[in-house]
């Protein structure tokens, strides 16, 4: 006979799978709740207030507090920082209104708005982030733009152009002529009947230097002319390296500014979408992205060369082929020299290093220009390209690496001189062709009425749950709020996940798709239990039978969002991010945790009644 108190049996393979499966999904949920703890607390938009050089604010701080109550902006909290003040305002979106009258109003101080963090310190350390808001939520300004690779193909052209007089001029070839760029499609080298030997040469170092142009020959009479001009395959080549460097550039400048939930993409065949977020000074936005600055170093020449003016309008002649360009420039910072005068200084690569100091040392004693080159839109809407020598400096000694650019007209001019450089100059000219600005105060009332519609969206949802499912019910508005907490927690930890109007749309919608993986389920259910099934196996059967529906239904949603998210951009993108980003933790939390949850509810009820 059988000893009725044998010990208990140890734990199966089974019941050990389902414990890690709970830890698995707490810790899973857990760590996505921390996530989205930080959205509780909302980084603040801060004036702050500094001296432009090593003084020191002369502003004290009733008088800063009166001056700005004075003209409205009611003061929250002001604070001593680095030597100057940072202001918090009642009313947040005065903050950009004024940063400008202080700015405006102390020409002397550096003012700008900068955002702080107001978590807690031992949540900040964790290196959580809130979700980036979008453009209509937290205001600030778009930007489109268009890259003209038509310009930038001429400029390559003339480029060749220059070259080739200046070979033609160093080597002596006395038999060979190179008029201008040919209706901005090719230039032609015209070679008489005994400068054949030239022409080879040229055309041997012009086909090295400019891989991408193609040359035809044709006799005319006793001379031979040879076209260079873009070839198909490398033109397309040529245009597509121009829109990745532009899209480069346009994100390093951007960077530059410290903003850094921007978003910079490329629509259609030749314009760029710029959103900038919480963006409260436009105007220098506009400045720093939209220029085309270019900086070229040069030799000066007596006889010929290029004709530019310098800042007083007076002419000088250059060497039309610069010793080194911008693209060579690693690095720039704005400073002063020893007469407090701004200047420039320069950090250049290895490459440019080697030129500068080759050039520099055949040429000490004598002038090099530098001559700095933008492109405008004129009256007409059409593109023109300024240029004009900004410095023509003695070389007193053989130049490395290191050198500076001197006698700038202000330290304003020197700072963005030194951005554009560090971010990159631009070898396409850009127009801006459209410019939106959203404020701050239509990004709250869009927040407040996306969230009200949510809010109403979730409690109806949650009412019909309880109502209709009862104890059922309770499980799915618990899984239901954890879908939604993960998802915001999921959209926080993501980079480059930015929170949009239509983005709320999709919360909304993944409330209801949530909801309907419950409904699905739970009408599983009622099923089997009225075949009599008992509640624990008929929820084990209605979660198996479901899923294949499930995953059917968020499949289809799934594709269409993956191709939204693929083909859109702005507002489609962000309601797509949100609608795949739901999908993913509309599964888990209908499945996985009302799952567990409608296990566990119901296991217990049994051994109560038990």
């Amino acid at each position: 006979m059988k000893d009725i108190n044998s010990p208990t049996r140890p734990s199966t393979p089974r019941g050990a799978n389902a414990r890690a499966k709970r830890f698995f999904t707490a810790l899973i949920v857990f760590l996505l709740i921390l996530c989205a703890l930080p959205n509780l607390y909302p980084n603040k938009n801060l004036i702050q207030i500094q001296a432009s050089s090593n003084e020191v604010v002369s502003l004290s701080l009733p008088e800063l507090k009166s001056q700005l109550e004075g003209e409205g902006f009611k003061v929250k909290q002001i604070e001593s920082h680095q030597g100057g003040y940072l202001v918090e305002l009642e009313n947040r979106t005065l903050t950009a209104e004024a940063r400008a009258y202080m700015a405006e109003s102390h020409s002397k101080l550096s003012v700008k708005v900068v955002s702080t963090s107001t978590m807690p310190q031992w949540l900040e350390s964790t290196g959580l982030k809130p979700i980036k808001l979008g453009l209509d939520l937290d205001g600030g300004v778009l930007f489109v733009l268009k890259v003209d690779t038509e310009q930038a193909a001429q400029n390559k052209l003339q480029s060749l152009a220059d070259e080739a007089n200046s070979l033609r001029i160093k080597n002596r070839y006395r038999n060979l002529s190179i008029p201008q760029v040919i209706s901005g499609e090719q230039v032609e080298v015209i070679a008489k009947a005994q400068g054949q030997n030239e022409l080879v040469a040229l055309i041997a170092t012009l086909r090295e230097l400019y891989p991408q142009f193609t040359n035809t020959t044709h006799k005319q009479g006793s001379l031979t002319k040879v076209n260079f001009r873009f070839a198909e395959a490398k033109k397309a080549e040529f245009d597509k390296q121009l829109m990745t460097q532009a899209l480069s550039t346009l994100r390093s400048r951007i960077e530059e500014l410290g903003i850094t939930e921007a978003v910079t993409q490329r629509q259609g065949t030749n314009y760029i979408r710029i959103e900038l977020p919480g963006v409260q000074d436009p105007e220098q936005a506009k400045r720093i992205i939209g220029a085309t600055a270019k900086l070229s170093f040069h030799a000066l020449q007596e006889m010929g060369g290029q004709k530019l003016k310098d800042k007083s309008g007076a002419l000088v002649s250059v060497d039309p082929v610069a010793i080194f360009g911008g693209d060579e420039i690693e690095s720039a910072t704005a400073g002063r020299d020893e007469y407090g005068k701004p200047l420039v200084q320069l950090f250049l690569s290895s490459q440019g290093g080697e030129k500068i100091n080759r050039f520099s040392r055949n040429n000490v004693g004598k002038p090099m220009a530098t001559v700095f080159s933008e492109y405008y839109a004129d009256t007409k809407g059409e593109i023109k390209r300024k240029t004009e020598v900004i410095s023509v400096a003695t070389i007193q000694q053989v130049l490395n690496t290191r050198f500076s650019i001197t006698n700038m007209q202000s330290m304003e001019r020197a700072q963005e001189l030194a951005l554009l450089l560090r971010a990159g100059s631009l070898d396409a000219p850009i127009t801006i062709v459209k410019e939106q600005t959203i404020g701050p105060s239509l990004g709250e009332k869009n927040i407040e009425s996306g969230f009200k519609a949510l809010a109403l969206g979730l409690s109806l949802t949650l009412l019909f749950m309880a109502v209709w499912y009862r104890k059922l019910g309770a499980v799915a508005i618990t899984s239901l709020l954890v879908n939604l907490v993960c998802l915001i927690g999921l959209m926080s930890l993501l980079p480059g996940v930015v929170l949009t109007l239509p983005g709320i749309a999709g919360l909304v919608l993944t409330i209801g798709m949530a909801v309907d993986t419950n409904v699905i389920i739970f009408e599983r259910v009622r099923e089997l239990r009225r075949k009599g099934i008992g509640m624990v196996t008929a929820l084990k059967q209605g979660y198996q039978q479901a899923m294949s529906s499930i995953i059917d239904a968020n499949l289809t949603t799934m594709i269409t969002a993956l191709i939204l998210l693929g083909i859109g951009y702005g507002p489609v993108k962000g309601f797509a991010i949100t609608l795949a980003l739901g999908i993913v933790t509309s599964i888990f939390a209908g499945v996985v945790v009302s799952g567990m949850l409608s296990e566990s509810l119901y296991s217990k009820s049994r051994k109560g009644a038990k």
